[in-house]
């Protein structure tokens, strides 16, 4: 169930929309089901329509009125609560209906259970499925009503209500989502022929300008230089950056002035103080990189899962939000062909980048300093580069919901499914171009044979299944470039295994051969380093110990063979 809280002024305005059956089509059989003392003027039940609804209003408003006698009267006095159920509900009964208002109602605030001065109330049913709750917020001892809070509270007792009537179970958040688009921005958007509102638009802007920015500086810069978007930077006396405000070109209102928007208004995380504070834990000696900062953004991405599992929240959030950026930079860097399941994806997951845990963002560093060094390049025309990031993208994600749910944030666990939806679709289309460009490449029968033998040794459990992948040609012509390159293809393959376990994988040879092409990337180890290497394990042989408590009726069989 969902409840939607409003304040008004008018109590008569309230009850003839709720009680109209010829403007709202959807309205049929306007009643009563609850009020606050059970014998409230119900007009769909009367002769007299109009006279029992000004009976009504007056009525509800009679508290109202004598506050205003005496000056000290609420300028918006009405409070208007509506509860809908999910479509899939079955459909409650009045009586049902009837309890559920008592309990939001005293639970809000509006008449505490209990209390014989709570505010009057009606709750009014025109529609199977939803019911309107129109109070005025004067209690009968002429103070105003208490009701604080009064959405988290009504959402609290609603979560109750659905498990004590069998209902569905609604996706709660936290209050750390973005503000939805009203309906009106909505409308707007229809009339103008877009399919998202000028709040969602500049929403993106903002969120791609932060991962692409080193500074605050370079932030605005971006804006500013961003087509069809205005910015309006705010500044303190001394002249340091206070805040920003943005608009999208052609975007106005009725006066034909830009509608601008703050950034806490599209995002939580969007508000300048909260920009300045990640743009300030971003390592700024990002100077000469030696190596590709696609690899050192992936290499960054596959070590989230470990640190989300290992490592304390306040650094796991950080991971989160900087995971998030790299999303929101991605579709600036891929193929054309990808880039809307891209968007969607950064879209999806910007709802899990935010919980009520503050971030370190300082424990991010490398995953930002590599992403807005890609940014600093021209896109790569290796389509193998995405699609390893992709792959360990999904990981992240996996390993994002999980956590998540762990913590009970039930909107964040929905946002990252949706995410990796979008995140696997746009995969499976990035690697077929790459996969096939290894797969000519092919090396030689007898190469291929002998790497068959190293992977039944390195993966023995998945052999058989990294075999039969059509993407077995592509690992095979990545693990002999790697041993062209000084590298042992079974160690490589072993290190690439031990990197996610390989039992849920779909198709393993294609997720080891991004793996072993990362790993290979890296210096191959000097000779002199593997002699050494295999002059250790010559003198430190790993000859399994058994414990003299076990006598031989209990000592167990020798375990199978299985990958290290």
């Amino acid at each position: 169930m969902i409840a939607k809280i409003s304040s008004g002024k008018s109590t008569a305005g309230l009850i003839r929309y709720l009680y109209d059956t010829k403007k709202a089509k959807d309205h049929t059989d306007p009643h009563l089901v609850a009020s606050w003392d059970g014998f409230a003027p119900d007009p769909g039940r009367a002769d007299d329509f109009a006279a029992t609804k000004k009976l009504l209003v007056a009525d509800l408003d009679l508290h109202v009125k004598q506050t205003e006698r005496l000056g000290r009267a609420p300028e918006q006095h009405v409070w208007h609560c509506s509860i809908r159920a999910a479509e899939s509900d079955r459909h409650l009964s009045d009586e049902e209906w009837a309890d559920i208002a008592r309990r939001v109602v005293a639970a809000t605030g509006i008449a505490p259970e209990g209390d014989p001065d709570g505010c009057r109330w009606v709750a009014v049913r025109h529609a199977p499925d939803h019911i309107h709750i129109a109070a005025t917020k004067v209690r009968s001892d002429l103070r105003t009503a208490r009701h604080w809070n009064d959405y988290l509270t009504a959402d609290r007792e609603l979560a109750a209500i659905e498990k004590e009537y069998g209902l569905h179970q609604v996706v709660r958040g936290d209050r750390t989502a973005a503000k939805r688009p009203t309906r009106a921005e909505q409308e707007k958007a229809k009339r103008t022929g877009h399919d998202r509102t000028a709040r969602e638009r500049l929403r993106t802007t903002v969120r791609t300008a932060v991962a692409a920015a080193t500074n605050t500086e370079e932030f605005i810069r971006l804006l500013q230089h961003t087509d069809g978007v205005l910015i309006d930077v705010k500044h303190f006396p001394p002249g340091d950056v206070r805040g920003y405000t943005v608009a999208l070109e052609g975007d106005t209102n009725g006066k034909q002035e830009p509608i601008w928007y703050s950034g806490s208004e599209l995002s939580p995380d969007l508000s300048f103080p909260k920009i300045r504070q990640r743009l300030d834990a971003t390592d700024q000696q990002q100077g000469q990189r030696r190596t590709n900062p696609w690899h050192q953004a992936t290499a960054a991405a596959e070590r989230i899962p470990h640190r989300l599992d290992h490592g304390d929240d306040a650094a796991a959030q950080a991971h989160l939000a900087a995971f998030g950026e790299a999303l929101d930079a991605l579709p600036l860097l891929a193929p054309t062909g990808v880039r809307p399941q891209l968007r969607q994806a950064a879209e999806e997951f910007e709802r899990a980048t935010r919980s009520r845990i503050q971030a370190e963002h300082q424990h991010a560093r490398a995953l930002r300093g590599a992403v807005r060094a890609m940014l600093r390049e021209p896109a790569p025309k290796d389509g193998a580069l995405l699609a390893m990031f992709l792959d360990a993208a999904i990981l992240v994600v996996i390993a994002a919901a999980r956590w998540h749910q762990l913590r009970h944030h039930d909107q964040q666990v929905a946002a990252a499914h949706q995410t990796l939806v979008y995140l696997q679709a746009a995969y499976e289309q990035a690697a077929v171009a790459p996969l096939a460009v290894l797969a000519q490449r092919r090396p030689p029968q007898q190469v291929v044979e002998r790497h068959i033998l190293i992977i039944r040794q390195a993966v023995p459990d998945h052999a058989e299944q990294v075999l039969e992948d059509p993407a077995f040609d592509a690992l095979a012509t990545v693990l002999a470039d790697a041993e062209k390159a000084g590298h042992d293809p079974k160690q490589l393959l072993e290190q690439a295994a031990d990197q996610r376990a390989l039992d849920d994988a779909r198709r393993p040879a294609r997720d080891l051969t991004w793996r072993v092409e990362r790993l290979s990337a890296r210096s191959a180890p000097s000779t002199r380093a593997r002699a050494a290497q295999a002059r250790s394990a010559a003198r430190h042989p790993s000859t399994p110990i058994q414990s003299p408590s076990i006598t031989p009726a209990t000592q167990p069989q020798p375990p199978q063979t299985r990958r290290r």
